[in-house]
């Protein structure tokens, strides 16, 4: 039987439709997991066929065995892969291994870590200004030599989905920072960015034999307040045709400079003066609700499309509807213990809204944005207009109340 071997879910976005459609592509589908919840949620799981707990999902060897003993079940291997951080270059290693179809793992790997990247790209003009800090480092040289170049964006190198990325606008910010980054990380260095001010937008990108495909380009609203927490996505964005074009060069200038022949990613860049700035790239589809955003505008199954890639298939990345669309993200101001939601069913009941999904679950404790994984429900509207995917977005996410008890 055709199997596609998956290392690492989480429990809803891009990670676990890329399990049902696997199934529904009629595939046996096999999760590997580090997450013991899964195992005992098991039953939630159906698009699943097998389930097996790794605690160490880049254990080589473990993973091999398993490999081997799905083949002794007479499974056909046809894919290992991962939509996960920071196991989409391990993935591709194992399947390059197997002899199946080869992805472009050294260029993987360099986007799965900050300074790598940043490294790699330098004599780019996408690149902004940028320095490392290692934990060996003098905090307070380093606070004193930089200063000048205040306001500064510290980042963790391994980090994603915004989490440890802080804005630092004075120096005891920056000593702060460092001085939190370093504890919390003490065995990587610190990236130190310049904060680059201007709107942002997200480029989902797929390329096959060194053909690249520009899927989707999505204007995205960014609360720039204690953390870097992306709260709307305005699919298709809005740009002039001269920052359209310019855009494809510096995205095939990126793609072929980090080596990417096979492979998908997303870049989050700014337009500075009109000038193109990569912010973040990274070896996978971006999370979240962005398959439903991307099906309801173009028709597009992105995952599909990228597990297609993965199988070494011929992809299909011609548009068949042309909609305007837009996701509201919800977060929370405080700190408690979710007794209910309501709202939910109301604000599906809008025209244009297609999709209301609530993740936390009764009895979850809740907090305010340190990271994506914090915004705890979002709305996607369409309509013909992007003002109006945006306003029955927005008038319905706020049907959405949650009632927590504080703590």
């Amino acid at each position: 039987m055709q199997t596609i071997v998956f290392i690492g879910s989480n429990k809803s976005g891009t990670s676990r439709e890329a399990l049902s459609i696997s199934n529904t592509m009629g595939y046996y589908t096999v999760l590997l997991t580090n997450r013991k919840e899964f195992i005992k949620q098991r039953e939630e799981f159906q698009e699943v066929h097998r389930m097996v707990y790794v605690e160490n999902l880049l254990d080589k060897e473990i993973v091999f065995t398993i490999v081997r003993e799905l083949e002794k079940d007479h499974k056909q291997i046809c894919a290992v892969i991962s939509f996960i951080d920071p196991f989409v270059s391990f993935a591709a290693r194992i399947s390059a291994e197997l002899g199946l179809y080869q992805m472009s793992t050294d260029a993987l790997a360099i986007m799965e870590e900050k300074t790598r990247f940043r490294e790699q790209l330098k004599t780019l003009p996408v690149s902004p200004r940028f320095t490392v800090f290692h934990g060996e480092q003098s905090i307070l040289r380093c606070v004193e030599e930089y200063q000048d170049y205040l306001p500064l964006i510290l980042k963790s190198p391994v980090s994603n989905g915004s989490k440890d990325v802080l804005l630092v606008e004075t120096s005891l910010e920056f000593k702060k920072g460092l001085g939190y980054l370093t504890k919390k990380f003490p065995s990587f260095p610190i990236l130190i960015e310049e904060y680059l001010i201007g709107n942002q937008y997200l480029i989902e990108v797929i390329v096959k034999d060194g053909l690249i495909s520009l899927v989707a380009i999505i204007e995205q609203e960014v609360n720039t307040g204690e953390r870097f927490i992306i709260t709307g996505y305005s699919f298709p964005a809005t740009l002039e045709n001269e920052a359209f074009e310019a855009l494809h060069l510096a995205v095939a200038s990126i793609i072929q400079t980090l080596g990417l022949v096979n492979g998908t990613c997303h870049l989050e860049m700014r337009l500075i003066k009109g000038e193109w700035k990569l912010i973040e790239i990274n070896p996978r589809m971006s999370g979240g609700a962005m398959n439903r955003i991307i099906q309801e505008g173009t028709g597009i199954n992105l995952v599909k499309e990228t597990l297609k890639l993965f199988l070494g298939e011929e992809l299909n990345l011609e548009k068949s509807k042309r909609n305007y669309v837009f996701a509201k993200f919800l977060t929370i101001n405080t700190r408690g213990r979710l007794i209910k939601v309501v709202g939910k069913n109301k604000a599906a009941d809008y025209k244009g809204v297609k999709e209301v999904y609530v993740k936390p679950r009764k009895g979850a404790i809740l907090t305010k944005p340190y990271s994506l994984g914090d915004r705890y429900a979002y709305v996607i509207a369409s309509a013909d207009t992007p003002e109006q995917a945006k306003e029955i977005a927005l008038t319905a996410s706020k049907e959405i109340k949650f009632y927590l008890e504080p703590l």
